[in-house]
C-alpha cells in the first residue's frame, strides 16, 4: 500500500468517487444520522425507550443504516447543538413543542414529530398513536362487560394524549346512553411528560370521590397506567376489589409498571414497536424527500390486550427471615 500511495503521489494521481469507480459497487446504503430530541426533558434512565425499541427492531430494519443520537433540553427554547449545527441527518421531536423561534433552524432540515403534544398549530409531519380510538374501545369494553355507569380517572387531566383519550371515552359512554363521571386531578403547568410518581394523596382524593358516588361506577377507564398501582391500593382501602365491584382498563401498558401490580387488569396497547418504526421509517423518507410538499401525518390504532392468567400469591411481610401470615385479606370474586 505505500508503494502506491508513493507512486499516487508521485504521478499526481487523485482517484474518482466511489460512485463513478469502475467494478461492482457496494449495494449498502449510506448510514443515516438521526437525532432524537425529548424537549423539556433530562437525561435519566427511563428515558431510554426509544433506544431500547430501535435495538428490538434492528434485524427487521435491513433496508437502511441509522444512527442514533438522543438529546435532551430542560426547555423548548435551546436546540441542542448537534441539531443546530446540522450534525444529524434529520430529528425526531418528543415532549414539548419547540418554542416559535426554533423552526429558523428546523424548517431547514427533516423533522417529524413523535407521539402526543402536538398542537394543531405544528408545521412539520408527525408520527403518532391515534388517541380518539384508545378512548373509544376503552368504553366499549366496559359496555360489553354489562356496565351502566363508566367513571374515567385522571392525575395529569391536561396532558394531551389523556384530554383527548378522556373526552373521546366520555363520547363514547354518552352514544351507548350510559353515566359517564370525569374524575379529574389537578391540573398540571403546561406538563411536557406525564407525572410519573403523582403523590399518593392526590391519588387517594380521586379514589375516595369515586368510592362515595352514589351510584358508584363500576366500569373504570386509566388513559394512562402510571398511577395504577396507587390506585389499586387506595381502592382497597375502601374494601374495593377489582372484577369482584368494578372493572378496569388502562390505556396503556408499561413493561415497568404492569407486571407489578396486584390485579392486572385487560389493557390497551398503543402498539409502541409499530409507532417508533414508524416514525423512523418516515424521517428516512423525509430525509430522501426533503423538498417534497405536503405535510404527512401518520397514525397508528391502538388495540386491546387481555390481561395474561398467572397465578400470584399474596405477598407477605417477614420477620426475623420468616414468613408471617398476611394481615390484609387478598380481594375475593363473587
Amino acid at each position: 500500500m505505500r508503494a502506491v500511495r508513493k507512486a499516487m503521489q508521485v504521478l499526481d494521481y487523485t482517484p474518482p468517487p466511489l460512485s463513478n469507480r469502475r467494478g461492482p459497487k457496494s449495494r449498502q446504503m449510506a448510514a443515516k444520522s438521526i437525532g432524537v430530541w425529548f424537549v423539556g426533558a433530562q437525561q435519566t434512565p427511563s428515558m431510554n425507550w426509544f433506544q431500547d425499541q430501535v435495538i428490538q427492531m434492528r434485524p427487521s430494519m435491513t433496508h437502511c443504516r441509522i444512527n442514533i443520537s438522543m438529546f435532551y433540553s430542560e426547555t423548548n427554547l435551546d436546540i441542542p447543538k448537534p441539531v443546530r449545527q446540522r450534525e444529524v441527518d434529520g430529528v425526531i421531536i418528543q415532549g414539548m413543542e419547540p418554542a416559535p423561534q426554533c423552526w429558523q433552524v428546523l424548517n431547514q432540515m427533516p423533522t417529524v414529530w413523535f407521539m402526543t403534544r402536538r398542537s394543531t398549530d405544528y408545521p412539520g409531519d408527525y408520527v403518532e398513536p391515534d388517541n380518539v380510538s384508545n378512548g373509544q374501545i376503552a368504553a366499549d369494553y366496559l359496555v360489553s362487560k354489562g356496565h351502566k355507569r363508566l367513571a374515567v380517572i385522571n392525575t395529569d387531566p391536561n396532558y394531551s394524549a389523556i384530554a383527548i383519550r378522556t373526552e373521546s371515552f366520555v363520547n363514547r359512554g354518552r352514544k351507548h346512553n350510559l353515566e359517564t363521571e370525569v374524575i379529574n386531578g389537578d391540573p398540571k403547568d403546561t406538563p411536557a411528560f406525564l407525572d410519573a410518581h403523582p403523590r399518593a394523596g392526590e391519588v387517594n382524593k380521586l379514589v375516595n370521590r369515586w368510592a362515595h358516588m352514589d351510584p358508584r361506577p363500576t366500569g373504570v377507564y386509566l388513559p394512562a397506567d402510571h398511577f395504577c398501582g396507587s390506585l389499586l391500593r387506595a381502592a382497597q382501602h375502601h374494601h374495593l376489589c377489582p372484577k369482584r365491584d368494578f372493572d378496569l382498563i388502562l390505556g396503556n401498558i408499561s413493561p415497568m409498571i404492569y407486571p407489578n401490580l396486584s390485579h392486572q387488569p385487560d389493557a390497551i396497547d398503543i402498539n409502541l414497536p409499530t409507532l417508533v418504526k414508524k416514525v423512523v421509517d418516515h424521517l428516512i423518507w423525509r430525509i430522501d424527500n426533503f423538498d417534497l410538499p405536503g405535510r404527512v401525518g401518520i397514525s397508528v390504532t391502538p388495540s386491546l390486550l387481555k390481561a395474561p392468567v398467572v397465578p400470584r400469591e399474596p405477598i407477605t411481610p417477614r420477620t426475623n427471615g420468616r414468613q408471617t401470615p398476611s394481615t390484609s385479606a387478598p380481594c375475593r370474586e363473587r
